[in-house]
């Protein structure tokens, strides 16, 4: 397990990425929490954020896992609905079948 100590490290000796605007504080929206294509693994994993006097910015951190928490609500949201339509798909070919097998029976 990663501890605290090598994950800041981690974190905080990577390239950060730049925005096309810099990132701005509690009274505009963070510009990686505005409208974006959704995340990808990679984006997650390589993500840095700005040091601060006293480590890293907690309100861009707070905001990235917000962003981050939506989009995993969004994702199982969708699987669940994925997972519910095949089964009922995979119960309709069932019924299809016997049906198709029992027409065939009385011929």
């Amino acid at each position: 397990m990663v501890n605290m100590r090598s994950l800041l490290r981690r974190l905080t000796h990577r390239p950060v990425p730049t925005p096309h605007e810099p990132v701005t504080r509690h009274h505009e929206p963070d510009p990686w929490t505005r409208a974006q294509p959704p995340l990808r693994p990679w984006q997650v994993r390589d993500r840095c954020f700005s040091m601060r006097r006293r480590g890293l910015d907690p309100v861009e951190i707070r905001a990235f896992l917000h962003r981050v928490a939506d989009e995993l609500t969004t994702a199982q949201t969708a699987l669940v609905a994925v997972q519910e339509e095949n089964i009922r798909i995979k119960d309709a070919l069932r019924a299809w079948q016997t049906a198709q097998s029992a027409s065939h029976d009385h011929r």
